[in-house]
């Protein structure tokens, strides 16, 4: 019998924005409800609420001369310096993101060419062999590309693919509106190859759903709660309420359907990897998934975060959290040989999707 063909990850790198943007900071803004009435409770009320629900404390915003590409490009040459992969034996770079380059002097989102060719260039990999293509799929985009990835991967068709998740949300957050405290910015990269096994390993299955009825504008572009604020000026606008909702009732199911996949349960899962995007709405998803199996008590350490201090990162905040973990740099936190781990997204779109991932 022939060995099958499994999507391993042998290498992953980040980037971490050296702005550092406290709560402090948002104490002198003023912001306003949707309906573009002044909220006049006072910004200490509204920074502590604030704080509660989503666990930020602080988040990380590029430097004025940086772009989505830029960040990259730095994530993805760490991950290949790190593992000495020579860049031009990539079959794939796909990049996840939802804007584009947006510079600081004129946010208007750049995609051609490609962030993907981009980064290639600045990668300097001459391969025309290396396909390159961006993904917008939400918050959800770097998980679809891993997903995308193993399929070239166990196909046959590809025997390495670079997969980098990248935002710069602080350049498309209305500074008037109490969500931009959520959006941060950064970058993740990993390194999925191909390993014929007679055991199963790397990625064991997936499962992706989207959700286009009226919760498809749960998450769009629009103009500043600020009434006064030029109106050609467009922001990430929430609703907040109803994306919580729909993920509390969705994301388990999507979890469960990969892990059926898999022919896993819940007890087979050592590690929890979630898009970090509200910690409230977090910790009541893995309470649900447990729920589902009759489970009433979470492990101790099952789901790391990182949210506290780097914010709502979008695509870039599950390659970076899985970095940081591989790089010992996340307390009570490792990876050995042999845990399962479930990576899990959702975003606009709605889009959700699940990963069951083995170490190899």
């Amino acid at each position: 019998m022939s060995k099958k063909i499994f999507s391993i990850i042998t290498g992953s790198g980040s980037y971490i924005p050296t702005h550092k943007i406290t709560n402090d900071d948002f104490m002198n803004h003023v912001f306003y409800e949707a309906d573009g009435k002044k909220i006049d409770k006072g910004n200490e009320v509204v920074v502590r609420k604030f704080s509660e629900i989503t666990g930020i404390l602080e988040r990380r915003y590029v430097t004025d001369d940086l772009v989505a590409s830029d960040i990259g490009y730095f994530a993805a040459k760490d991950a290949l310096d790190s593992t000495l992969t020579d860049g031009e034996t990539l079959d794939y770079i796909i990049v996840a993101h939802n804007f584009g380059d947006i510079k600081k002097e004129n946010r208007r989102s750049e995609f051609v060419p490609t962030l993907a060719s981009r980064v290639k260039h600045r990668l300097a990999i001459k391969n025309p062999n290396t396909i390159c293509y961006d993904l917008p799929f939400g918050c959800a985009g770097w998980l679809q590309a891993m997903i995308q990835a193993n399929l070239y991967i166990s196909s046959g068709t590809a025997k390495k693919v670079l997969c980098i998740g990248a935002e710069t949300l602080s350049r498309i957050s209305d500074p008037h509106d109490r969500d931009s405290m959520i959006y941060s910015d950064g970058a993740g990269a990993l390194i999925l190859e191909a390993k014929r096994s007679d055991m199963p390993t790397g990625i064991l299955s997936s499962s992706s759903k989207n959700y286009a009825g009226e919760q498809v504008y749960a998450l769009k572009m629009g103009k500043s709660y600020n009434p006064d604020y030029p109106e050609n000026h467009l922001f990430l606008k929430m609703q907040g309420r109803q994306i919580y909702e729909q993920a509390l009732s969705i994301v388990p199911v999507v979890i469960q359907e990969s892990l059926d996949r898999a022919g896993l349960t819940v007890h087979d899962i050592d590690k929890l990897l979630i898009h970090q995007a509200n910690n409230k709405m977090d910790e009541a998803i893995l309470k649900r998934m447990f729920e589902q199996y009759g489970v009433e008590h979470v492990p101790e350490d099952f789901m790391p975060m990182t949210i506290s201090w780097l914010g709502n990162s979008s695509v870039a905040t599950l390659p970076t959290l899985y970095d940081l973990i591989s790089k010992g740099k996340i307390k009570n936190h490792t990876f050995k040989k042999g845990d399962v781990i479930d990576f899990v997204a959702v975003g606009a779109g709605l889009n959700i999707n699940s990963v069951i991932y083995k170490v190899a």
